[in-house]
């Protein structure tokens, strides 16, 4: 983020009433330190995707069906949509891409002989673990690393942030 004192000198945009010059310092810090945080994600989400040869959308599936298979849920190609927020033609062309790129298997579902449901192969769910999994870890180790306090006041900050993106 630029500095708001050069970008919007008139403070037409950016307030800042009552913050002094450090204050807007510390602030546009914390903004750039969060752009270099979506960078790096967007980074190792792109690795990730390229090396499991997926899209966004196959990966956001992969992850559904791994999050569901540990809580021993079955998933229909229907709950799958409705996850993905895809129409149903869009599901099976994504779950015959990912079947056929040995991702998922499409299994006879267990009580009702007239549907199917769609499971993670081992192959996949391990690379899974090994990427993604691990990536995750290493944040959870840096959240870990913060006072119950500092967790709290992160945790308000990021959910104040992310309820910035629904306002116009």
């Amino acid at each position: 983020m630029l500095d708001p004192r050069v970008i919007d000198p008139r403070q037409e945009i950016v307030r800042r009433a009552g913050l002094d010059d450090r204050d807007v310092d510390q602030v546009v810090r914390v903004m750039q330190a969060l752009r270099r945080w979506r960078e790096a994600d967007r980074r190792a989400s792109e690795a990730s995707r390229r090396y499991m040869r997926l899209g966004e959308t196959d990966m956001r599936a992969i992850r559904y069906l791994i999050a569901a298979g540990h809580q021993g849920r079955a998933v229909t190609p229907g709950a799958l949509a409705e996850h993905l927020q895809i129409s149903t033609a869009s599901t099976t062309k994504l779950l015959d891409r990912l079947v056929a790129g040995g991702h998922v298997l499409r299994r006879p579902h267990p009580s009702d002989r007239r549907s199917v449901v769609v499971e993670v192969t081992a192959e996949t769910r391990n690379t899974a673990r090994l990427t993604v999994g691990r990536r995750h870890a290493r944040r959870f180790d840096v959240a870990a690393r913060l006072s119950p306090a500092e967790r709290d006041i992160v945790a308000g900050f990021l959910e104040d942030l992310a309820s910035t993106a629904d306002e116009e």
